[in-house]
């Protein structure tokens, strides 16, 4: 089955987002994409609800702060109001993916493995569309998570990257220290002031 006209895929091949938008949203990821990559970051998620236009960023290195979110915004407006993707007025909000963030890249699996994430994949395998476990990144076109199968008990299993339609980690105190670890190691200077401030 040939997908390449239903959803936007950017990327590399080996790093592409393999989770597109459809509709409206695919039209606003086609235009926010070199926009954002001309301004150093990539496109994580277009999400279009009523008149809002949420656009999840980040640098290839998993930041964003506020002021570069505000920049984006200041460099993506004149486009979006050149192309008018959008029927009548909408707000536009530049943000980062968060601490529970969506993951949509091969290598956000492999970037967060040892993380609880839940899957949720367009068919059913083995009975279930929901995996909720530990990733343990990927394997050729699979990813691997350990989750729990009942009477089995705890499996590490395969499951198509095709087949995934929706994956995001699950917000723990080990995924929140993580996050701000991996923050102040990509911006040491700005995490000096905010432990400066306190």
């Amino acid at each position: 089955m040939n997908l390449a006209g239903l959803w936007t895929v950017s990327g590399r091949a080996s790093d592409a987002r393999f989770v597109g938008e459809t509709g409206v949203a695919a039209q606003i990821a086609g235009l926010a994409e070199p926009v954002l990559a001309e301004l150093g970051f990539r496109l994580v998620r277009v999400l279009v609800s009523g008149p809002t236009v949420q656009i999840m960023a980040e640098r290839r290195e998993g930041t964003i702060t506020v002021e570069e979110c505000a920049e984006i915004s200041r460099r993506l407006s004149p486009v979006l109001d050149v192309h008018d993707p959008m029927q009548g007025q909408y707000t536009l909000e530049v943000s980062s993916p968060g601490i529970d963030r969506p993951l949509v890249r091969p290598s956000d699996f492999e970037a967060w493995a040892g993380y609880q994430a839940k899957i949720q994949t367009k068919e059913l395998i083995s009975g279930r569309k929901r995996f909720k476990g530990v990733l343990e990144g990927i394997e050729g076109e699979e990813v691997r998570i350990e989750v729990d199968l009942d009477q089995l008990g705890r499996h590490v299993v395969g499951l198509p990257l095709a087949l995934v339609a929706e994956a995001r980690l699950v917000l723990t105190d080990e995924l929140i220290r993580e996050t701000l670890r991996r923050a102040k190691k990509a911006n040491p200077g700005r995490a000096a002031a905010a432990d400066a401030a306190d």
